[in-house]
């Protein structure tokens, strides 16, 4: 069995912010998979899905972002699965808009719900998929950047990430985490010169 976890916040207030990118790509696997994420379990919406022969649980914490690792925690003793079992869909300011990066352990990049879970589950070696949504224009509060809605011009690339993170989480489950490296760790200059076959070019937008 394995734990996908998408970061964010609870409540309509911040449904299609930059922050709840996790959510959102756990919503597009569970779109894909026809399952519904509606089952409340340990501070969780959580659904349950067969992906590649897998049991697969997708889970959105519904605390706020600080506390996401109770939920987390409370779900792997439940289950009795260890760190190796959990994947954590994260928004990440370092990387650039349109970007991702699957890893596997690593510290929390001073994102709050990955701290939180390290605290929580004893330690960081979990895998993770990075969502990158890039850094705030100049002048701009990191806090209320992450925290406002994706702009008109970016919803159309926004969309287009969230389907590749989607990709990334199925081809971690079905062919491996190196694989699935291999195949969407791309460098910027893959994405910006049109390389991978299929995939859009993503940008920020100003």
């Amino acid at each position: 069995m394995l734990l996908f976890v998408g970061l964010g916040n609870p409540g309509a207030r911040y449904a299609q912010t930059r922050h709840n990118v996790g959510f959102t790509v756990v919503d597009r696997v569970a779109e894909r998979l026809g399952v519904g994420v509606d089952k409340k379990l340990f501070g969780a919406l959580v659904g349950e899905a067969s992906l590649g022969g897998q049991k697969v649980l997708l889970v959105q914490p519904q605390q706020f972002m600080n506390v996401s690792g109770q939920a987390v925690s409370s779900l792997m003793g439940f289950y009795k699965l260890d760190r190796k079992a959990l994947i954590v869909a994260h928004d990440d300011m370092d990387l650039p808009f349109g970007r991702l990066r699957l890893r596997e352990g690593g510290g929390h990049g001073g994102h709050n719900g990955i701290r939180d879970i390290q605290r929580l589950c004893g330690g960081n070696d979990f895998a993770r998929l990075r969502v990158g949504v890039g850094r705030p224009p100049e002048g701009w509060d990191p806090a209320d950047y992450v925290l406002g809605s994706w702009s008109p011009t970016e919803q159309p690339a926004a969309a287009a990430l969230v389907d590749r993170a989607a990709d990334a989480f199925e081809a971690i489950v079905r062919d491996g985490f190196s694989r699935a490296m291999n195949a969407y760790n791309l460098p910027e200059t893959s994405l910006a010169s049109g390389s991978n076959p299929g995939q859009p070019v993503l940008r920020r937008s100003a």
